[in-house]
């Protein structure tokens, strides 16, 4: 049992969306971006949540209270919330609040790039659903310079997950980024995940904004 004080926590949320279908995990959910990002990525769409202090300043219970609105979609549909950003890994403990308020029956899941402390991820795993993971490449010298940052921690955190979670609950997600990495690239990556144990990934085209 997780008991936390109300209202004692609270974030930077640059966007609320909801009715999204089967892009943000399985059924009906909603997505919350949080701000603020350990990320430089070059061809970020939402380079806003670069400055974590922009964005309407929220409490749990405040999110909650939006959100549960749509409490007979998500039960009928098996959704929820699903929490990006920016880097929603760095608001663990505005999600486990968040789980603590909604209780078990709606889906959790973060969209992250696992760029953050491995304390942050295990803090966290006992109250999400899932991952989708945006590992961008797994070539260490095209992430640091997509991203400009080091790929250690993100490596580090998806094999902790893969060794404790079912493969299906991780999905990682591996774009072919334009000017950044090649097809080959691409598709080395996905032999390395799939040498590491992922099985759900999702290989797609980054489309320049």
């Amino acid at each position: 049992m997780i008991i936390l004080a109300a209202d004692m926590t609270q974030a930077q949320i640059f966007a609320v969306s909801r009715h999204r279908l089967t892009t943000d995990g399985e059924g009906v959910t909603t997505l919350v971006t949080f701000n603020g990002c350990p990320l430089r990525c070059k061809y970020c769409l939402n380079k806003t949540s670069w400055d974590a202090a922009k964005g309407r300043l929220y409490t749990p219970k405040e999110l909650y209270e939006e959100v549960k609105i749509d409490q007979l979609y998500f039960l009928a549909t098996k959704g929820g919330v699903t929490f990006g950003g920016g880097e929603p890994l760095l608001q663990v403990d505005f999600i486990r609040e968040f789980r603590a308020l909604c209780g078990p029956q709606w889906s959790i899941v973060v969209e992250t790039s696992l760029n953050v402390p491995e304390e942050s991820v295990m803090k966290v795993d006992e109250v999400v659903n899932g991952y989708i993971v945006d590992i961008k490449d797994m070539n260490a010298d095209i992430y640091q310079t997509y991203t400009g940052k080091d790929n250690a921690l993100t490596l580090k955190n998806l094999e902790w997950l893969l060794q404790r979670r079912e493969a299906r609950n991780v999905v990682v997600r591996v774009p072919h980024i334009p000017n950044f990495n090649t097809d080959a690239d691409v598709q080395q990556s996905i032999a390395t995940l799939k040498s590491m144990g992922v099985t759900e990934i999702d290989e797609f085209n980054y489309i320049i904004r």
